[in-house]
């Protein structure tokens, strides 16, 4: 199942996607698409539904959760990737956290004030559905509501010559895009088998698959969940294939103007024009 939440003229209506790709209004049964929707009965309860009994709608694509909590990245997490960079693999994920609220997945990407090294990173994105502590990689995926394409947009130069942790480059405003869908997990066969891609303007330079990921989804849940309580409603990159710009010789990063296509099989694309920051 596809979830997702679009504007319309009469407001943002939760929607999912039928058989035939149309969008069927979901609004008579649910008043929004939540954090507390989207655990095991939520969903049961939505899979339940006659959609090509409820009425199409169309709209802008606006973040396919109202409440999305908070943004868990891991680092360094494709074996290619690594390689790119010339970085040792890591013994354990690479955690860090984006400081943004998530945008939509044709929201513009802003090039923050005074950056010069703004960079791209498409990623397998997974949404935690129920309350996640101390669990087992046997269970982890129990513990997962559905995929997405989310997109870890990064400025380097704040990221990596001002100091500190990655935080810095990590969190302007724009730079968590997800969407257009919250893919529901029993819709994917294999998160681990998954073709991902980007391009800017015309040009791929992204061009990879999850099979490539150091540590699982599996992996990944239980080794945050030993550290950190999750919550239904919170949002985990899995990392990022090879070919994003800072890896590319030379560097090649986003200027305005640029147009950002990602997209992962069967999750869906987002597209991005780039802009400058205004005051």
């Amino acid at each position: 199942m596809k979830l997702c939440r679009v504007r319309t003229a009469g407001g943002i209506k939760p929607a999912a996607m039928d058989g035939n790709g149309v969008l069927r209004d979901l609004s008579d049964h649910i008043g929004d698409l939540t954090a507390a929707q989207i655990g095991p009965e939520g969903l049961t309860g939505l899979a339940a539904l006659d959609l090509a009994a409820l009425p199409k709608v169309s709209g802008e694509y606006v973040p396919f959760l109202a409440d999305v909590g908070r943004v868990f990245c891991i680092g360094l997490n494709y074996y290619d990737h690594a390689e790119e960079m010339g970085m040792a693999i890591p013994e354990h994920p690479i955690l860090f956290m984006k400081a943004c609220k998530v945008t939509g997945p044709n929201d513009p990407i802003i090039i923050p004030k005074g950056a010069h090294k703004t960079d791209w990173e498409c990623e397998l994105g997974l949404v935690i559905g129920s309350r996640t502590l101390h669990v087992g990689e046997d269970d982890a995926l129990n513990h997962v509501a559905g995929y997405c394409v989310a997109n870890d947009v990064s400025e380097r130069a704040f990221q990596l010559e001002m100091g500190g942790q990655w935080v810095k480059g990590k969190s302007a405003d724009s730079f968590a895009p997800i969407g257009p869908y919250l893919v529901t997990k029993d819709t994917v066969t294999d998160p681990h088998d998954l073709s991902v891609s980007l391009f800017v303007n015309d040009r791929q330079m992204q061009k990879g698959n999850t099979r490539t990921m150091i540590f699982s989804v599996r992996q990944i849940i239980a080794h945050i969940s030993q550290c950190v309580t999750l919550l239904p409603g919170d949002l985990i990159m899995t990392g990022t294939p090879p070919g994003v710009g800072i890896g590319k010789r030379p560097p090649q990063f986003l200027k305005p103007g640029d147009v950002v296509t990602a997209e992962i099989e069967g999750l869906g694309v987002m597209r991005h024009d780039v802009v400058a920051f205004r005051d």
